[in-house]
């Protein structure tokens, strides 16, 4: 049902500079916190500028901010203007994946955090991926094997075929919300790691090791999965230290 609230901004402060700013920011808590709910429309941009006590582009300026985090949409007509969003899987998703990308590209994290980071939450995932995994799991990891074992498959498509082997083994665990939480570590974690090491590695060798996941997943032997994950890791983690190594002699003959 739809309707029109603006008891939540009876605390509101009027802003200092940077106006569009904060009070998208106070919108969006109303929302994070419940007061504003799905499908619900925000008092029209005269209301929200005589009620914030700022002019209507600032208003406006607002409004797009909230727009760019899909936490509101705008509708035309009659019956329009600007309502909650419901924010879907694909959506949150993608923002989950941008944030987590930034992260690994911006923030002071080493390789080997990456690594651990990503071992122990890909181990998570293995018992009800062993439990649950149903054979177009096993199909779509064994097509990306295949993929891998290809000499003609350049190293641009390895890496992405990497990143979908190991999306289609959390997707095996049948939980969309571990899935979602997983998105950053398998598509910017996953990505960092084969540009760290996509000059030294072995793909077949890889791709060996992910036939046998393969073939441990469809035992349903959350055991041996792990086991080989840990060998994967183990030595994604020796190129990691190849590459600092050689990084290291460049560096020093300058």
């Amino acid at each position: 049902m739809i309707r029109t609230a603006t008891e939540g901004f009876a605390d509101f402060v009027p802003p200092e500079p940077g106006a569009g700013h904060q009070i998208a920011e106070a919108i969006r808590a109303l929302i994070l916190n419940g007061q504003m709910v799905v499908d619900e429309r925000l008092p029209s941009e005269h209301e929200l500028a005589a009620r914030f006590g700022v002019s209507r582009p600032t208003v406006r300026e607002a409004l797009k901010r909230l727009a760019a985090q899909n936490l509101i949409r705008t509708r035309r007509g009659a019956t329009g203007g600007n309502f909650i969003n419901r924010m879907s899987w694909s959506e949150a998703h993608d923002q989950l994946v941008t944030t987590a990308t930034m992260l690994m590209t911006m923030a002071p994290v080493s390789a080997e955090t990456v690594g651990e980071a990503r071992l122990t939450l890909l181990t998570a995932c293995v018992p009800l991926a062993a439990e649950r995994h149903q054979a177009t799991h096993l199909q779509a990891m064994r097509a990306e094997v295949q993929i891998q074992r290809d000499p003609a498959t350049t190293d641009e498509a390895f890496c992405a075929s990497d990143v979908r082997y190991y999306r289609a083994l959390v997707d095996a665990a049948g939980n969309p919300l571990l899935a979602f939480q997983m998105a950053g570590v398998i598509e910017a974690v996953q990505p960092l790691l084969n540009m760290i090491t996509f000059k030294s590695r072995d793909r077949a060798e890889i791709a060996t090791r992910h036939e046998h996941l393969c073939a441990a997943l469809e035992r349903r032997d959350g055991d041996s999965v792990i086991a080989t994950l840990r060998e994967v890791s183990d030595y994604t983690a020796r190129l990691v230290g190849k590459a600092q190594e050689l990084r290291s002699a460049g560096r020093g003959k300058r």
